[in-house]
């Protein structure tokens, strides 16, 4: 979890001074506000460790090899958003963003902190661009996608002149 939690803070101070009125705000039509990106953030790492929840209470065993999950952060490769993990237009506060971060943070540590290292490597599910991961991988994975977030979160703070 030392990925993730150094992208968390990253993630934070990236945010901590924005006004709720900057972080909906759109730098073009085509691309998501900084409410947006946190919105997804938390809507992958919420599905993520569901995900992770599940394939343990399970009996299937499926162990598949290493993926370069650190290769996420290359932004070079553009990759969309499933429909469920694609944000809303809705307007949010940062106060309720980042309460929701908090809570899917604290349920991936719960997870990572109960789980044998055995029983995460034994099992696996599919990522739309690394193929089968193992559930090892995948709580790595969650803090990789959010730096890769934190550099558009930085263009797009830059795109809005902030």
């Amino acid at each position: 979890m030392e990925i993730n939690d150094q992208a968390r803070k990253e993630l934070l101070a990236q945010i901590e001074d924005l006004s709720d009125e900057v972080i909906n705000r759109k730098p073009a039509e085509n691309r998501w506000s900084i409410k947006q990106i946190v919105q997804h953030l938390y809507l992958m790492e919420g599905s993520i460790a569901k995900t992770i929840q599940t394939n343990l209470s399970n009996g299937d065993q499926n162990i598949t090899t290493k993926k370069p999950i650190q290769l996420t952060v290359d932004r070079s490769k553009k990759v969309d958003a499933p429909d469920f993990l694609t944000p809303t237009p809705d307007f949010s506060t940062l106060h309720d963003l980042k309460s929701k971060l908090s809570a899917t943070h604290s349920t991936l540590h719960d997870i990572a902190k109960n789980a044998t290292e055995d029983q995460l490597a034994v099992k696996s599910y599919p990522h739309p661009v690394f193929g089968e991961m193992s559930l090892t991988q995948w709580i790595p994975f969650v803090g990789y996608h959010e730096l890769r977030h934190i550099e558009q979160i930085k263009e797009v703070k830059e795109q809005l002149g902030i």
